[in-house]
């Protein structure tokens, strides 16, 4: 249930109406605007009747939530969630951009590669340390070595960190030396996992599962978030479908259904969704007009040499180009009103 306070409701009378939601059981999150107070009732609302709460003097609306997740729906949260990353962030209208390799190889590699797209315009540095790959018999990634790879890069180029954690073991040596713990399509209901995610207060970009709906990936996503950690980035990046041609098929109109339904920040990977390179420019262009916050783009300077997925990888001189494009593309995107839902 959300409950929207009148505007220039005192905060006494806001913290005693939050006081008696409370002693009924209830736990009430406090979202708090220029012009407007929001509480979001989290627990079993059977217990207070909405008629009763609408003849309040102080509200002005509520709403019976329909949707199992709480914490990530726009209700909940009106304005657009930033994720904050070191000096830069994801989310707020500005396009952020991760490029790099799909794995570390070697430290000349990461390195050159981040100079690379640090000077096309990319924000952050993508690399992976640990591989999730299908057959056991293809190149696992470096692990512990790569990761200490990245965090030179990072040091050589100023640019934060975006790699992927396999499983709880790691954890705490990622929450020391990585910026953004990516979690992949695989892991995206691994539950545990995302219980203990919840605990530390660290970016997080969750991929969409291989066949998940939308609504499944909120809700791994409020896993997150109920555990106290809110700082979760949403990343599409491309489901399985009939379609045999592309290593999958990238669902464009998550990003419209996404920023309806919640707050947070969704970038799109368009080189996971096609694995073809030639098509990661044209879908990185159409996600941006649609209002995408950001992108992943794998970007190697030998693909056909690459340990893993070079065939979708570009090369740093074809993203500059495709940056320089999207600069132009950035200045007419669609945007989210909140309006559009009541507000």
């Amino acid at each position: 249930m959300i409950i929207v306070m009148k505007p220039n409701t005192s905060k006494n009378i806001i913290e005693d109406f939050i006081e008696r939601l409370q002693n009924k059981g209830l736990i009430v999150h406090t979202d708090f605007g220029d012009k407007y107070c929001i509480l979001g009732l989290i627990g079993d609302t059977t217990a207070i009747d909405p008629e009763q709460i609408q003849a309040h003097d102080a509200v002005e609306k509520v709403m019976v939530v329909q949707e199992p997740f709480k914490k990530a729906n726009r209700l909940f949260h009106p304005e657009d969630s930033v994720i904050k990353i070191g000096n830069g962030s994801i989310g707020g209208g500005k396009l952020s951009v991760i490029a790099g390799p799909c794995s570390v190889e070697s430290e000349d590699q990461i390195v050159s590669i981040a100079q690379d797209v640090k000077q096309a315009g990319a924000s952050f540095l993508r690399g992976g340390a640990f591989k999730p790959r299908t057959s056991p018999y293809s190149f696992q990634g470096m692990e512990l070595e790569g990761l200490e790879l990245l965090k030179i890069a990072r040091e050589k180029t100023g640019l934060p960190i975006v790699t992927e954690l396999m499983g709880t073991k790691m954890l705490d040596k990622f929450v020391e030396d990585v910026d953004v713990i990516q979690i992949g399509a695989r892991n995206m209901q691994n539950f545990e996992l995302l219980k203990e995610l919840g605990k530390i207060d660290k970016p997080i970009l969750l991929k969409r599962g291989l066949s998940a709906t939308i609504e499944e990936l909120l809700m791994s996503a409020e896993y997150i978030m109920a555990g106290g950690n809110e700082n979760v980035i949403l990343c599409e990046r491309g489901i399985r479908t009939y379609e045999t041609y592309t290593r999958n098929t990238l669902d464009l109109s998550a990003i419209p259904a996404i920023k309806r339904q919640s707050h947070l920040p969704i970038i799109i990977d368009p080189s996971h969704a096609a694995g073809m390179w030639w098509m990661v420019e044209p879908l990185s262009k159409a996600a941006v007009a649609a209002g995408a916050d950001g992108l992943i783009i794998e970007v190697h300077n030998d693909p056909a040499n690459a340990k893993c997925d070079g065939q979708q990888s570009i090369k740093p001189k074809k993203f500059k180009s495709l940056m320089d494009s999207l600069k132009e593309i950035e200045k007419f995107k669609w945007s989210f009103d909140i309006n559009e839902i009541g507000f």
